[in-house]
């Protein structure tokens, strides 16, 4: 395996990027990997580099370059709040066009199908690229993904239609950070709107639940992990994959 950790230029600043792919047979196709909320960590490299082994030209982008912070594993609620709060639809736009210019530059880097895949509080932009991107993007897949669903115009479940995409939505049953209400909105939209794609919830389990390492906290009273819940979630995203990027 290939790993090295970039700072890629965005705007007037830089965005921190973990990139690792396959030593041999190559070109890969390309991952855009999104992070989740306590932002990026051995954990979430890992999760990458699993990802990579299948094949994959796998970038991880810092998306909190413009609050100057990399990591928050132990931050507190109203820190949390304004991280989140400086991440939107335009600057994650803007920073995969800056990942994609790199992957451009990259023998390694197949990127005329596109792939990417996110957690937490990225379900959405994984949706908001793929509507952003149709002749790029050929799948796109969010696990315990927030705000899938809201009153916005914009508002993910109503752009998927702009996609040609394939998507894979993994929601959590108990979640009680995107309740079964946004779930069933996507899933909905699935069915009305004729979108290739599926919204499967994962029975018993809560927010977080593909994190080996995560604690409890923020309202989960203990730790989330659930390893079928993550074991279906790996099995899942790879064969989404495979199906669409190769």
């Amino acid at each position: 395996m290939q790993e090295r950790t970039i700072d890629v230029a965005v705007g007037e600043g830089v965005m921190t990027t973990f990139i690792t792919h396959p030593d041999r047979e190559g070109p890969h196709p390309l991952v855009l990997f999104q992070m989740d909320a306590a932002g990026i960590r051995e954990e979430l490299r890992d999760m990458a580099r699993r990802l990579a082994t299948s094949g994959y030209y796998v970038m991880l982008p810092n998306l909190f370059h413009r609050s100057g912070v990399l990591e928050i594993p132990d931050a507190g609620m109203d820190e949390m709040a304004a991280l989140l709060a400086a991440v939107n639809r335009a600057g994650v736009l803007e920073d995969c066009a800056a990942l994609l210019a790199v992957a451009e530059g990259d023998d390694a880097a197949d990127c005329r199908r596109i792939g990417t895949v996110g957690y937490c509080m990225t379900g959405q932009y994984a949706v908001q690229l793929a509507a952003a991107w149709p002749d790029r993007v050929a799948a796109a897949a969010s696990f315990h993904g927030v705000a899938l669903a809201t009153d916005a115009p914009d508002s993910p479940h109503r752009v998927m239609r702009r996609a040609t995409a394939e998507f894979y939505f993994g929601h959590a049953e108990l979640d009680g950070h995107a309740p079964m209400e946004m779930a069933l909105a996507v899933r909905d939209a699935i069915a009305t709107d004729g979108i290739q794609g599926e919204m499967e919830i994962y029975p018993g389990l809560d927010h977080g639940f593909v994190f080996p390492e995560r604690k409890a906290g923020l309202g989960a009273p203990r730790p989330p992990y659930d390893r079928d819940g993550d074991l279906r979630h790996w099995e899942r995203l790879i064969a989404l994959f495979r199906r669409t990027i190769g």
